[in-house]
């Protein structure tokens, strides 16, 4: 299939916002779309492999604009001046292309099978001469590429294809495609989704094998899942109310979500972002081998941090940097240890559990898993419809420097991938939200040189909406423990997409929890609401920005401040 076919589509499903719209564009896409073709199903998404896959294109802005003025034969300068006028490299890309400077000899019509070629080839460079080699793969593509096809080679390389799609949105068309808008099939076709992670592989069993083969996927250890989520309530009276008397209840960790794989010798340590973190956490695989019985399982779990003389749990910004560290790994080990809080299984032995009611899933790992304090237990839990007992439960998770409590409806089955109504967290008055860094301002004074004024953006379907500034809670001093002004620097400034005078526009990809005080009503933010006193609290590299707070959790949270 040519390029320009699947560009001309991006083109269709950008000129709407109405998902209807865009499903019955996609669906007849789809219909028509031939099996050799399938990983198009990645490209719809940016993608260039499975969810799953750690292999990701990571081009930035300033390759691409190499890029550019390579294909085209226009000076970086012009091309820079160009995006900061437009604030769309794509744009850029397709406007240059018309009038291209040079034109190579070996150009000639792009399919999709050259344009996944050249891409994967990408993340597979390392050492000496790599830019120069991404720099001819994605040359060879622009000389090749239509004004049309240049815009979205783009945008596809620096990860910002703005079709507005999401996977649901593709769940919704293949239903249409294939088994004619069928309710169940929906259902059927997000569970093969929520186990394999690779909606390419849907695609194809859906077109070719239909429901009955889809009901047959099976979960696969080794291969990440995501997890299951809750919702948040404000009262343990609340949660009662919501999933009835006998209510299995849990500490709320403050830690980060560990999802363990062991098949046979073999044992994988991944994310909730789908990340190997494997060897980043040697000791933890000694646990398991060592305190976990069972041939092959997954594991739902939380790492929590400990402070090795003392004992006691810290905080999960002090060892979040475990998660992302390659080096010196025995060294962190002995300086932030970790707990391993083993709360829910998703599989054992041969044998998925994600339909098996939470109460027998809980039966089943105290049974296989050897308590071992510091290093591995099963999280602890008491099971009740006594409201007193439940808050005497929550004050001593409070005292054992966790977060809160878990409720959770000891019927239920294990759902990944959603937030659900039947696990619910509680957590202090204290408000917060989880939300995304879209922009920043450069400060002045003992803050100039860096970004201090970071802009904060809360999540409406595939939108980014500001909802407010925070500059407090960060430091200019190194070594005190807290994120710097530096660091958070460094961070930001790969993503930049635009800059102008002092203000950065950013690619929404840092997760940062923020206190507040109070939500109030805004025109000056594009959420609607601004939020009163934010403070930051840490970064969340474990999170990404499928997770963040969504405007209508604003909107309840603003609802009950009104009525409180």
């Amino acid at each position: 299939m040519r390029y320009q076919k699947l560009a001309e589509l991006y083109e269709k499903l950008s000129s709407t916002t109405k998902r209807l719209e865009k499903i019955e564009i996609l669906s007849s896409f789809l219909k028509e779309l031939p099996e050799e073709d399938k990983d198009v199903l990645y490209l719809l998404l940016g993608d260039i492999y499975p969810e799953y896959d750690e292999k990701k294109i990571g081009i930035s802005n300033q390759l691409a604009i190499k890029a550019i003025s390579k294909a085209t034969g226009i000076p970086n300068a012009k091309i820079i001046q160009e995006w900061k006028f437009s604030g769309d490299l794509g744009e850029v890309s397709k406007k240059l292309t018309k009038n291209k400077k040079q034109v190579t000899l070996q150009s000639h019509v792009l399919t999709i099978n050259k344009v996944l070629e050249n891409l994967r080839k990408l993340p597979d460079l390392v050492g000496k001469g790599t830019i120069g080699k991404k720099l001819s793969l994605i040359t060879e593509l622009l000389t090749s590429a239509t004004p049309l096809e240049a815009l979205y080679l783009i945008r596809t390389l620096i990860g910002d294809l703005r079709i507005g799609l999401k996977e649901s949105t593709i769940r919704e068309s293949i239903s249409s495609a294939f088994f004619n808008k069928d309710k169940e099939a929906s259902k059927i076709i997000q569970e093969a989704i929520d186990k394999t992670n690779d909606i390419s592989a849907v695609f194809e069993i859906a077109k070719e094998g239909g429901l009955k083969e889809l009901k047959k996927i099976p979960l696969v250890v080794g291969k990440p899942i995501k997890v299951m989520l809750a919702q948040k309530v404000s009262s343990i009276k609340e949660g009662f109310k919501a999933l009835g008397e006998n209510v299995g209840i849990e500490y709320k960790y403050d830690g980060f979500r560990l999802i363990i794989h062991k098949k046979e010798k073999e044992i994988k340590l991944f994310t909730r972002r789908l990340e190997n973190v494997t060897l980043q956490f040697p000791e933890v695989v000694e646990y398991i081998r060592e305190y976990v019985k069972g041939d092959s399982f997954i594991l739902d779990t939380e790492a929590v941090g400990f402070d090795k003389e003392t004992k006691e749990y810290k905080p999960f910004q002090e060892i979040s940097q475990r998660i992302k560290r390659k080096y010196n790994i025995e060294k962190l080990q002995k300086k932030l240890p970790i707990e391993i809080q083993v709360f829910d299984i998703i599989y054992y032995n041969g044998k998925s559990q994600l339909k098996e009611p939470f109460k027998k899933r809980t039966t089943l790992i105290k049974k296989i898993v050897k308590n071992h304090p510091k290093k591995i237990v099963y999280a602890k839990q008491i099971i009740t419809n006594n409201e007193k007992k439940a808050e005497e439960f929550y004050k001593k998770s409070l005292e054992d420097n966790q977060e809160g409590i878990m409720m959770k409806n000891l019927d239920a089955v294990y759902q990944p991938g959603s937030r659900v109504g039947h696990m619910l967290k509680i957590k202090p008055e204290e408000r917060d939200f989880d939300l995304v860094i879209t922009g920043a301002e450069y400060g002045t004074g003992k803050r100039s040189g860096w970004l201090s004024s970071f802009i904060l953006s809360c999540r409406d379907k595939d939108k980014f909406l500001e909802i407010g500034k925070v500059g407090t809670g960060i430091t200019e001093k190194v070594g005190s423990g807290k994120v710097t002004f530096e660091e958070l620097t460094r961070k930001i400034k790969p993503l930049t997409i635009k800059e102008k005078d002092r203000q950065v526009t950013i690619k929404p990809k840092i997760v940062v929890t923020i206190t507040y005080q109070e939500i109030q009503k805004s025109q000056n933010y594009s959420s609607g609401f601004a939020l009163r006193f934010p403070r930051f609290t840490t970064l969340r590299p474990d999170r990404n920005t499928k997770d963040i707070t969504t405007l209508s959790e604003v909107k309840i949270d603003y609802g009950k401040q009104k009525r409180n």
